[in-house]
């Protein structure tokens, strides 16, 4: 193994090892400058170290949990076939999973809500959101590589990002009912745009502009 291969390693099992112990200290310190420096120290860094592996200190922890609960959900969803599912179903089972992964760490998870609903940090939050949002749906079997691609991904991190605050502050059955009220409101959408030619303005000054350029045709 290089010594660049060692580095890597080392870095990620030492950022596993200072989000274990973030997510012991944050219920009390929490997720702060603080508890960042606590956790590197239990993981026997120093601050150099800590400087090094995570210069932007809790938002780095704030990602790291994220995708480690991204990962937890993922692996939970592992013997499901999402074929079998319908889209709706696919989506609350996905969305319910991540929020169960997280509720793991609960009170952690808690601490660091109120830290990226900051406005200094929602940029990461809604980053994050995103990030777990394009990963159900290619999980859901997403293909899209049009502006849909887009558009499914901000619809679903506008559903997560509530969805999870009310999963760690006002427990699951309230945070499911909300996932499937805004489902629904969702396909009810979809199925009236379906009805829709929203494309039909932008062809008829296509063709207007090309009539301009080429003339009429014969």
């Amino acid at each position: 193994m290089s010594s660049v291969d060692d580095a890597d390693l080392w870095a990620r099992e030492t950022e596993q090892a200072v989000l274990d112990q973030a997510v012991v200290l944050a219920p009390r310190l929490g997720w702060s400058p603080a508890m960042v420096r606590a956790a590197a120290q239990a993981a026997g860094l120093s601050q150099g170290d800590q400087d090094l592996l995570l210069p932007h200190g809790p938002r780095d922890l704030a990602a790291l949990l994220s995708r480690r609960h991204d990962d937890r959900a993922f692996a939970a969803l592992a013997g499901v076939d999402p074929a079998s599912l319908k889209i709706r179903e696919r989506i609350a089972r996905g969305i319910s999973a991540r929020m169960e992964a997280g509720a793991e760490d609960l009170e952690a998870c808690r601490k660091c809500a109120g830290f990226l609903a900051l406005p200094t940090n929602s940029d990461l939050g809604l980053k994050l959101a995103w990030e777990t949002a394009d990963r159900l749906w290619v999980w859901a079997g997403d293909t899209a590589t049009d502006w849909n691609h887009y558009s499914k991904r901000t619809i679903l991190s506008g559903i997560l990002i509530p969805a999870l605050t009310m999963r760690w502050f006002d427990g699951r059955e309230t945070a499911e009912a909300f996932v499937a009220d805004r489902i629904e409101n969702v396909m009810a959408f979809e199925k009236w745009k379906a009805g829709k030619d929203f494309d039909a303005p932008l062809r008829k000054v296509t063709e207007v502009l090309s009539r301009m350029r080429y003339g009429a045709r014969t």
